[in-house]
């Protein structure tokens, strides 16, 4: 998100809520977007990542997300996975 000081507008750029990412003919994702001036939606735009990139993408949110803890309803993903022996990996 960008935001703006003094007089001037602020934007968001946000994953579109009510679409999903998409594979393309061509192997690359696309992840709609919805860009948003005051709150308010003034387009749509698609990011297109090839395979490598939304795998760095995922790579990088992992680390992100690494300390926090896992809210109801998360990916699967994001659940610690029981090994036997006791040990926990995430």
């Amino acid at each position: 998100m960008s935001r703006s000081t003094g007089g001037t507008r602020e934007w968001e750029i946000a994953p579109a809520a009510s679409k999903a990412v998409i594979r393309e003919q061509d192997g690359r994702l696309t992840l709609p977007l919805q860009i948003n001036r005051h709150d308010a939606p003034v387009a749509t735009a698609r990011l297109l990542l090839t395979v490598a990139e939304a795998e760095q993408l995922h790579a990088s949110l992992c680390h992100a997300l690494d300390k926090e803890p896992v809210p109801d309803g998360a990916p699967a993903c994001r659940k610690p996975i029981q090994y036997p022996g006791g040990r926990h990996r995430f």
